[in-house]
């Protein structure tokens, strides 16, 4: 079946909100084996909306609104789909009560009148509750074609869908569309294609599409079938086909484990203690692994050493070695790791210093020069980088260049 996403709202066409209802909208409609063609994002414009409305019901199995359900002037959705739809609004005295009792658990002193609009239903529609908010979904349905209504709030929105218009869409389908992901570090998107051009060439069912994340790859293997453990026992060669080609460069293959959740991981495994000693990314990678619950285990102290002064005194490097091979270069970097690590009493150490720009940079040092420093049980490594991009993609790249150099070298020892 195919399905079109209409987002309703001025101020998504303004760039006031980010519209992540038709993201999430569209991944849950895969999952279904529903296709999802079009998605529009119109005004709270009547003529507007009517003609949009109209043009995604006549090219369209069910057609998906989101927004414009609420109690103010400007929410026309249900109003203009019954339009659509030849239905006339009548009063749900269900719906006027539940939305009194959910007002009256509010800060209200009284209840606007507005309120009482969203208890406007069309006739033969479908309801669906709102259990986070006071606008009610709704369904309106013709022959074997649907408009369906949600709430703008993700968190309304959300509720609402998984847990009523998803059985409802699931008995029109007769098909599942699952996914799996194979997250990559240190390696590119074009050099992750070129490795599996052969496959990329031949899929039919399953099919991988590659995703260029910053410093990662991720690879989405879909497969369509009559149920879910089919279309996972389909996918399970071509996962095996992608563990054997690119091997230490998969750092997970689950969709919310992130590469700082990773590194976490598996220094919990090998019983390891780290610190970050920072420059130029002034403490991003300690942010990211301080968002990883339970990090405390292994997580020792991190340090900022944004000056040179500051890489002496917290850490110990020798400004002998800053003023005769430069605050960027490898010799301070290995420093950095290797005192680090021997100030704050860790097994294991990152650091990174380099130049994030637009100043900053030399013909020697140009900006986006960023050396990342590995200690791990007595062996440093260093590693070079050369980034382009603004200043803070240059601080993101060697944040997750560092983590991934550390992944490796455990993954290793």
């Amino acid at each position: 079946m195919i399905v079109e996403l209409i987002s309703v709202g001025t101020e998504i066409l303004l760039g006031n909100i980010v519209n992540t209802n038709a993201a999430f909208l569209s991944e849950k409609c895969a999952a279904l084996g529903l296709s999802v063609y079009y998605q529009v994002s119109v005004g709270d414009n009547p003529e507007r909306l009517f003609n949009t409305i109209k043009t995604a019901y006549d090219r369209s199995d069910i057609v998906i609104m989101t927004g414009g359900l609420g109690p103010t002037n400007d929410d026309i959705t249900k109003k203009v789909a019954s339009e659509v739809m030849g239905r006339k609004l009548y009063l749900d005295e269900n719906i006027k009560k539940d939305i009194i009792a959910y007002l009256e658990k509010g800060p209200y002193d009284f209840i606007p009148e507005s309120n009482f609009s969203q208890a406007y239903v069309p006739e033969g529609g479908i309801v669906l509750k709102n259990s986070n908010g006071t606008a009610p979904g709704l369904i309106i349905e013709d022959e074997n074609k649907a408009i369906i209504m949600l709430p703008g709030p993700p968190k309304e929105l959300k509720l609402m869908y998984e847990e009523q218009v998803v059985p409802y869409l699931s008995k029109k389908t007769d098909c599942v569309i699952s996914s799996k992901i194979v997250k990559l570090a240190g390696v590119g998107e074009s050099q992750a294609a070129e490795i599996i051009k052969d496959m990329l060439d031949n899929q039919t069912n399953p099919t991988i599409a590659p995703y260029a994340k910053l410093a990662e790859v991720h690879l989405r293997i879909t497969s369509k079938a009559h149920n879910e453990q089919q279309a996972y026992e389909m996918m399970e060669p071509i996962i095996a086909e992608l563990n054997n080609r690119f091997g230490e460069k998969i750092f997970t293959m689950d969709e919310n484990v992130s590469l700082e959740a990773s590194v976490v991981d598996l220094l919990k495994q090998k019983n390891l203690t780290l610190t970050t000693v920072e420059s130029c990314t002034g403490g991003k990678i300690a942010a990211k692994l301080v968002n990883v619950s339970g990090v405390s285990e292994v997580y020792e102290k991190g340090f900022i050493t944004y000056s040179d002064r500051a890489k002496c005194d917290l850490v110990g490097v020798d400004m002998g070695v800053i003023e005769e091979y430069g605050v960027v270069s490898e010799e301070t970097a290995r420093e950095m790791a290797i005192n680090g690590a021997k100030t704050a009493g860790t097994n294991a150490a990152i650091s990174v210093t380099g130049v994030a720009g637009p100043d900053g940079g030399t013909d020697e040092v140009p900006v986006g020069t960023v050396f990342v420093g590995c200690y791990l049980d007595g062996e440093t490594t260093v590693t070079e980088y050369h980034f382009s991009g603004n200043r803070e993609n240059v601080r993101e790249n060697a944040a997750k260049r560092a983590l991934n150099i550390l992944r490796l070298a455990i993954l290793n020892k």
